[in-house]
């Protein structure tokens, strides 16, 4: 079966940094657009960054540009969201979401969370 799993999730300090990883199995990234979300408590999920099939075009959500930024490697069959200069309001859960576009995510991962807290 195709599975998505991500990781790197944690409590930091604002102003820190995390990095997200999103593994594949059953399915080679490389030919896959992929997305980040968040869901944090009260809030409905917003999209965070996408990343278009052999990395041809990136999306990043105005709240987090030029803060996180979003990468694959192939040999790994990974992609990562990087976060630096966290705030607070980064708080929630992330989500990496594939599928054959960008907005059409039918694979999912099971969630990793991000508390960013002093």
């Amino acid at each position: 079966q195709v599975q998505l799993v991500d990781s790197g999730g944690g409590l930091v300090q604002p102003g820190g940094s995390l990095r997200l990883s999103c593994a594949a199995s059953g399915f080679t990234l490389d030919y896959y657009a992929i997305g980040w979300f968040r869901q944090a408590p009260g809030k409905e999920r917003e999209g965070v960054s996408c990343i278009s099939s052999r990395d041809i075009t990136t999306y990043y959500a105005d709240s987090v540009k030029g803060r996180f930024t979003i990468s694959r490697d192939n040999a790994k069959n990974t992609v990562y969201l990087q976060m630096n200069s966290l705030k607070p309001e980064d708080t929630a859960v992330y989500y990496c979401a594939a599928g054959r576009a960008v907005g059409q995510y039918d694979s999912w991962g099971q969630g990793t969370q991000v508390t960013v807290s002093s």
